[in-house]
Parts: structure tokens; C-alpha cells; sequence
């Protein structure tokens, strides 16, 4: 359970109808296996000890015992494991019948759970045999002891207090108000679904939509459970299609017509970091709830689980291109209103020939073309300097004459050699001095000409560089609108990419090609024999370390040490541990040290679920301490 990682089951045995004996001989096979794969939630189907299809058969006092007897033995198989395991039964209480789940653990039934809702409508007609469970806890007799039966009960390990564990049967989840959304708000995490949901054309796929929107809407891990193999096909068929749900996406999905049992490993800890930061979602203690304590041993979970080395770009091309033609439209849109609002004649970018500054000039290309406004309007401005090569320089003039913007050169070598005299500054000495004092150069120049023209400077720093500082303050940094400052680093690649596939022009798109092929560089030191000298990712890392660094931060909230864990997953081959650690603190050394510059950021567009406005996602403040997770990242 370390960083919060617990590893659940959703088990579909294979079953005789109305042979309980021999069920509970599956069920204790399955659990066993289950158990030894370090399952500590396991949940079987529906009426899995008798079957689901038993029809009348539930009115035969004989199944109902023998179910009884065999729900014993397959709670004293249980005992010596922590896990937390759900089977479902018929039981008979108060002379009615009911269709429960049995909660068992370490040899113990810690309760039983009623099925709320009822159906009696097309093929299900459960109302001829079972009555709709109560929501308020009472308690039942069960092998001479009285154990807790009601919908209002939930488990809550003594571990791990973010694990609490609520359950439904099957039509509850289909239910308007079904029992998980109360279960939720007094304080689950995790659902468990006992199902016998039968297979029809489409029904698997709003059945996955049903459990993927129950855990988005709930912020909950969701385990849906269904009967399979060996249910009567008299009338139906079932497909034991189990399904592993976490906050909206599917973990784990079995084959249907496999008998197919999955694991996944839920991340409660992300989950609860997901209910604190939306603040409309609000759990409370319900006195009509009763909160039973489970056992559970702490212990580092084997993960399974996997986590996508770039987790701002779809792996999926066809969904990758989506998001890419989405993500412009956001950016051009965001610029498109600005122009409107300020009524501004141009627009003026520091064109460099790298991918930041060809982002933001195809963004406003586009913003032009939905303004009708004339891309002669839009001025790239090439300003070569000390470390400027020969290969950048050409594509940014090629790539803003076959756009049909305004090509502008300024030749700054002369007015940073001025600079420098002015303060000093040996041109000799390549500090950081030398290299800033060009790229606020540039910035100066960009600003003056947009004011001469009537027009707006577009900033091309994209997020990635924000989370590591990576800007001169008040040179790149600062602009009159900055439209990548959402967009990371991983995915500006795509996104240029994305354009040069699909802008049915030859020659631009072999100009971005070989843009996306020129090593990401500020080109602030003079280049060896003509080649760039200067390369980002060898002084401050590589970006797609970063961008994982940055998301699983943010967007998760997991603490250094557990995103040093998944990384070394993720990476594993590409990167060796000491170069993830290495590059991981200076992730945090930089974050926290470079708020400033975020601070005071100019007005940009929001373009995903991460995003670091000082006004919007992200308010930290500029002199806030990185101690307490440096320090962690030192332990490891």
C-alpha cells in the first residue's frame, strides 16, 4: 500500500446453477489465487454462490441453507489473509428474501450488503423472488452471531485511512440515485459491484460507460464484477465482462466470453488528492452511515499498473491529432479575441527557427485567417546575434515568407556589444550576463516595433520552460500575449508536427520537419564550427523527464519519492535511475526557486488540466521553501 498503490480484483468463476457446494469449491480457487497475486479487494458476481439464473429455485428453503453453509466454508478459507473480499448470496432475513453481498475477511463476515433497487423490467423480473434492501444497518443472525445487513455500510481499513470501501449490486449502478453516490459522500473512495448483467448487442459499451462516468462523477476507483460462464442460457447470456474504473478511466477491462479474471492497482491517494482540490465535492460523516474497521497489513505493493512516459500526448495517433487540432484551436482563439478586445494592427514575433517561436507564428497565422485579417500583418522578426546558425536562420525566413507573413531582420550583434561596454561586460565572458543580456536585447526590440506599428507581441515561451525557469526575466519571459505558456514542451512537438502532416504544402511541411529535427537550443553562445553549441537539454535535462515531473506533480499531487517510483518504471531502459534522481531534483530545485518569474507572467491561454497562471491553476508563492521534498529525494 505504500504511496497509496492497492491492488484489486474483479473475478468471474465459473459456476453450476443451484450447485453451491461446488461454487463455493470455484469461488475458493479463484480467492485463493487471487490472494497470492496480493489482491486485497476481490469481488466476485451477483448470486455467484447459487448462480444468478435460479429462477424459482430461491423459493427452495434447501438452496437458501446450503448457500449459507457454503458462504461458512468459504469464510474460514479466508482466514489468514488481510483482503477484503465480496460474494454474492441469496439470504433469507425477517422471512423475506433478499440478494446480498457477503463481506468476508480473515475467516470473519464482517456484513452483508442488500441489493437497493429491484428490476422487474424486459428480461429481469427479481421482484418475483427478493425484496429491496434497507439503507439504515440493522443486524441479522449468522452463524450464531449478529452481523450488520444494510445498503449504509462502509469499510474503512485501519492502515490506510484514505481506503474506504462502499458497495452496490448490479441494478443499483443503474439506478438514478444509486447507493454509490450517498456511499461516496459519506466518505468511499473505492465502489464495489456485484453484477449478473447479461450480454445484448451494445450493452458492453454503455455498460463501460456507465462504471467510467459512476468513478468520474464520484472520484472513486470503481470494481465491477459480472457473472460469466456456467449461468442457465436459457433466455440470456452472460459474458463476465469485469471492469476496473479509477476517477473516469478504465483501468482494467476483460474479454467478454472468457471467464476472465483482472487486477489493477487503484491509486486511493490520488483520488483523495482529486476530492481535496475540487472544492464543489464535498464528504461528510452521516450518522445513517456505520463504518466498520478492516485489518490490512502494510506492505509495498507489486505494481502492475503502468503510467505513459509522455502523459500529455495521447499515445493513440488518432486521438493524438485531436488533441492537436483542439489545443490550436484553443491557442487561436485565445490570441483571435485579444485582437479584437485591443484592436491591434499586427502582431510581432521573435521568429528563432526553433519549435517554440514556429508554434507561436503558425497559432497566429491561423488566429489571422479566422480574423480575416491579412498575414502580411503578422511580423516575424529574425535578430541574429553571437550564437545564432545558419540552419535556424533559413528556416525562420523560409518558414515566415511561406506563411506569406513579414519578414523583418535586426542584426543585434552591434547593440549588445554597446550594451556591454555600457556595463562592463567582457565579451569573453560567456556567464549568464552574455547570454541574457541578448535575449532581453530581442525582447526590447520586439516591444518597440509592435509600439511603432500599432501592434501586439506574441510571446513563444511554452509551459515546460515556466515550470524550470527556463527565461530570461523580462526577455523571453515577457510578452503582450503568451499563446504557448499552456502548452509543454512534449507536446509543442506534436503540435508543429501535427501541422507539417496536415497543412497539404510540401515545402512547409519539410520546413517543419526540419525544424522538429534541430536540437531545442537558445542559441545565446556562439556555435562550433557553425553548428549549435548550446543545448537545452544537456544543461537543464530532458524535457520529457520534465513534463512527467511536472504532470504527476501538479496534476496528481504525488510526493517526490512516488514519482521517482513510477518514473524509473516508465523509463526503465531509456534512463538509469541515477540520471531520473538527478534530473528529478533539479526539477524541484528549479520549481521552487523560479516562482518568480511565474508570478508575473503575461495574460495566455489555458489549454489542459495543467497550467501554471499565477491567476488561474497555479498561486504559489515566490519565496516558498522546495526544503521538504528536496529532502525526500535525499533520502531515497
Amino acid at each position: 500500500m505504500k504511496h497509496g498503490f492497492v491492488k484489486v480484483a474483479a473475478v468471474t468463476p465459473k459456476i453450476k446453477v443451484a450447485d453451491p457446494a461446488y461454487n463455493a469449491k470455484q469461488i475458493c480457487v479463484c480467492m485463493k489465487d487471487a490472494v497470492e497475486k496480493g489482491a486485497k479487494i476481490i469481488v466476485f458476481p451477483e448470486l455467484c454462490l447459487t448462480g444468478y439464473t435460479c429462477g424459482d429455485l430461491f423459493l427452495q428453503e434447501l438452496l437458501l441453507k446450503e448457500a449459507k453453509e457454503q458462504l461458512m466454508l468459504i469464510a474460514d478459507e479466508s482466514e489468514g489473509s488481510d483482503a477484503l473480499i465480496f460474494v454474492g448470496l441469496p439470504m433469507e432475513k425477517d422471512h423475506m428474501l433478499y440478494n446480498v453481498a457477503a463481506v468476508l475477511q480473515d475467516g470473519e463476515v464482517l456484513a452483508f450488503i442488500p441489493k437497493r433497487f429491484i428490476p422487474v423490467y424486459a428480461e429481469f423480473y427479481e421482484a418475483r423472488h427478493f425484496e429491496s434492501g434497507n439503507k439504515i444497518a440493522d443486524t441479522c443472525i449468522f452463524d450464531e452471531k449478529e452481523v450488520p445487513f444494510g445498503t449504509n455500510i462502509l469499510f474503512e481499513a485501519d492502515s490506510m485511512k484514505e481506503l474506504v470501501v462502499g458497495c452496490e449490486i448490479c441494478e443499483d449502478l443503474w439506478a438514478p440515485e444509486s447507493p454509490a453516490v450517498s456511499h461516496a459522500l459519506a466518505g468511499a473512495g473505492v465502489i464495489v459491484n456485484l453484477s449478473a448483467s447479461d450480454e445484448t448487442i451494445g450493452k458492453d459499451t454503455y455498460r463501460e460507460l456507465l462504471v467510467k462516468s459512476a468513478s468520474a462523477k464520484l472520484i472513486t476507483a470503481y470494481i465491477y464484477a459480472s457473472a460469466g460462464e456456467g449461468e442457465s442460457t436459457q433466455d440470456l447470456v452472460f459474458g463476465g465482462h469485469n471492469i476496473i474504473a479509477e476517477n473516469g478511466v478504465v483501468l482494467a477491462e476483460s474479454k467478454r466470453f472468457t471467464g476472465e479474471s483482472i487486477y489493477a492497482d487503484v491509486d486511493v491517494h490520488r483520488l483523495d488528492h482529486e476530492r481535496r482540490r475540487m472544492t464543489t465535492y464535498r464528504t461528510e460523516k452521516r450518522a445513517d452511515y456505520i463504518i466498520i474497521k478492516f485489518h490490512l497489513e502494510e506492505e509495498d505493493t507489486e505494481l502492475e499498473r503502468t503510467f505513459a512516459p509522455q502523459p500529455f500526448v495521447p499515445y493513440k495517433k488518432e486521438e493524438r491529432d485531436k488533441r492537436c487540432d483542439e489545443i490550436l484551436s484553443i491557442q487561436s482563439y485565445g490570441l483571435k479575441k485579444r485582437f479584437e478586445h485591443t484592436a491591434s494592427k499586427a502582431a510581432v514575433i521573435g521568429i528563432s527557427g526553433g519549435l517554440d517561436s514556429t508554434l507561436a507564428l503558425l497559432v497566429t497565422v491561423r488566429a489571422f485567417d479566422m480574423l480575416g485579417m491579412d498575414r502580411k500583418k503578422i511580423i516575424s522578426v529574425t535578430m541574429p546575434c553571437f550564437g545564432t546558425t545558419d540552419r535556424t536562420y533559413d528556416n525562420a525566413c523560409r518558414l515566415t515568407k511561406e506563411l506569406g507573413a513579414s519578414l523583418k531582420e535586426v542584426d543585434i550583434k552591434e547593440s549588445v556589444k554597446q550594451h556591454f561596454n555600457d556595463i562592463d561586460q567582457d565579451m569573453d565572458n560567456h556567464d549568464i550576463t552574455y547570454e541574457n543580456g541578448q535575449a532581453r536585447e530581442r525582447t526590447q526590440v520586439l516591444m518597440d516595433i509592435a509600439n511603432s506599428m500599432g501592434g501586439m507581441v506574441i510571446g513563444t515561451g511554452d509551459m515546460s520552460e515556466l515550470a524550470l525557469g527556463w527565461a530570461t526575466y523580462n526577455g523571453d519571459h515577457m510578452s503582450m500575449y503568451g499563446v504557448n505558456c499552456g502548452v509543454p514542451k512534449t507536446l509543442v512537438r506534436h503540435l508543429v508536427k501535427y501541422y507539417a502532416d496536415t497543412c497539404n504544402n510540401e515545402r512547409l511541411s519539410e520546413i517543419l520537419q526540419d525544424v522538429l529535427d534541430t536540437p531545442v537550443s537558445p542559441e545565446l553562445l556562439p556555435p562550433k564550427d557553425g553548428v549549435i553549441s548550446q543545448k537545452t537539454e544537456d544543461l537543464v535535462g530532458p524535457y520529457e523527464l520534465h513534463d512527467f515531473f511536472l504532470y504527476y506533480m501538479l496534476r496528481c499531487g504525488f510526493e517526490p519519492a512516488k514519482i521517482y517510483r513510477i518514473a524509473k518504471m516508465s523509463f526503465a531502459g531509456r534512463y538509469t535511475d541515477e540520471v531520473i534522481l538527478k534530473w528529478l531534483k533539479t526539477f524541484y530545485n528549479r520549481f521552487f526557486t523560479q516562482q518568480f518569474k511565474r508570478s508575473c507572467l503575461p495574460d495566455g491561454p489555458k489549454v489542459g488540466s495543467v497550467a501554471l497562471s499565477p491567476r488561474g491553476d497555479w498561486r504559489m508563492p515566490s519565496d516558498a521553501s522546495g526544503r521538504l521534498w528536496l529532502r525526500q529525494l535525499e533520502e531515497l
